[in-house]
């Protein structure tokens, strides 16, 4: 009997324990900042390279 009662009031509490899930909108709208910078350091290297190779042959043109 004892074991029952146990059981029952397990069940009952096991039942409160309900997870739900919620799937809601934002109130507000997603921002995303992003902050970029970019670099041109490869561009003026490659060029140095470029004029010293003119340079260096005059009658290639």
């Amino acid at each position: 009997m004892k074991k029952i009662i146990a059981l029952t009031i397990g069940l009952v509490l096991l039942s409160g324990c309900n997870p739900t899930v919620r799937i809601e909108t934002p109130s507000e709208p997603i921002r995303i900042e992003a902050n970029i910078t970019i670099k041109h350091e490869i561009r003026i290297v490659v060029e140095k390279e470029v004029e010293e190779m003119f340079e260096d042959d005059e009658g290639l043109f």
